[in-house]
């Protein structure tokens, strides 16, 4: 008994060895088999796209900051500051213990008036500067002294940030998108257009006007300092209404004229409204006065009409928009093309 129980030991010891290697192998290639499985890369489709759960961030590229093209849809953005956006600086201003009196500053580590700045450039040319041949090796578009101290931001009678409240009030009453084209009578150095061709796409926004000095800050500084110069805007220079420079295989959005046709005879007005009437978009298109139209009123109210109409146009009302930073509001006179 005792030796068929020692015989029986003997035999069962090899196969057990072999069995645990057998199974340590299977083990192994299974191990192998599992590490080297490649999840599913198949793209889904719009409809069926996994949806993100909730911690999932997405992050989206703005268009204002990679310098890309703006799509239309994203022209439908809002546009104007509203009461969260107030509330919001406000809150920064107070969680940052900032204490501000009214119209009061204290002045900065290096206080200059733009007098003092202009002063330094000449004589100085800058806190650090190359000399000689090397003064221009360094510098692709020279600009002078005046407009880097932005002393044209000061022909305008009020604050240059009244510029973007011009821009919020005709972009969302013209229901504008990034698509959408816009002429400016008397664009200045680009107080109001800077924000226009921000906005819009590429060589959508265009311009004219007469005075040299301000189509030089525009060109030599303002565009280049807001790296607008890949928006291409069409800027003309001209003082007699004509148009034909900007093309005709298109029609505007909207055109308008900020403080401009009240500098002008009434006739040139006429003539201007003439040429400009079938450039504009039929019914949805619209053009916008500001201060006043005495080149009309000055008619007579029914002879105005009239010859609005015999042009194609019709008045649609007066607007009143305020300013967000200064006690300031703008009157504008709304037009549109009324047959096609």
């Amino acid at each position: 008994m005792a030796s068929s129980s020692q015989k029986g030991i003997v035999i069962t010891i090899p196969v057990l060895v072999l069995s645990v290697a057998a199974a340590a192998i299977f083990l192994l290639f299974l191990l192998f088999s599992l590490s080297s499985y490649s999840p599913c890369t198949c793209t889904y489709p719009p409809s069926s796209s996994p949806s993100p759960t909730p911690n999932t961030t997405t992050t989206t590229t703005d268009p204002a900051v990679s310098g890309d093209s703006v799509e239309d849809e994203a022209g439908d953005r809002r546009i104007s500051t509203s009461g969260d956006d107030i509330e919001w600086v406000k809150d920064q201003i107070q969680a940052n213990g900032l204490h501000m009196q009214d119209n009061v500053l204290r002045k900065g580590i290096n206080p200059r008036t733009r007098a003092q700045q202009l002063e330094d450039l000449s004589n100085f040319k800058g806190i650090s500067h190359y000399e000689g041949s090397e003064a221009n090796n360094h510098t692709a578009l020279p600009c002078p002294g005046e407009l880097l101290v932005e002393e044209h931001h000061s022909n305008y009678g009020e604050p240059w940030a009244g510029g973007r409240d011009v821009f919020e009030f005709l972009a969302e009453s013209s229901h504008l998108t990034a698509s959408s084209r816009v002429l400016e009578i008397g664009c200045g150095t680009l107080r109001v257009g800077l924000h226009f061709i921000r906005y819009l796409k590429p060589e959508h926004f265009h311009c004219f006007e007469r005075d040299e000095l301000s189509l030089m800050a525009a060109l030599r500084y303002e565009l280049p300092s807001q790296g607008l110069l890949h928006k291409r805007p069409l800027i003309v220079r001209g003082e007699d209404m004509d148009f034909t420079k900007f093309g005709s295989d298109f029609v505007y959005d909207l055109i308008y004229a900020s403080a401009v046709f009240l500098h002008m005879p009434d006739e040139l007005v006429w003539v201007g409204l003439e040429r400009l009437v079938n450039r504009l978009k039929p019914y949805d298109g619209r053009i916008f006065v500001s201060h006043n139209v005495k080149f009309c009123s000055r008619l007579g109210g029914e002879d105005c009409t009239k010859r609005l109409a015999s042009l194609g146009l019709e008045y649609l009302g007066k607007h009143t928009h305020d300013s967000l930073l200064f006690n300031h509001y703008e009157i504008w006179f709304e037009f549109r093309r009324f047959k096609a």
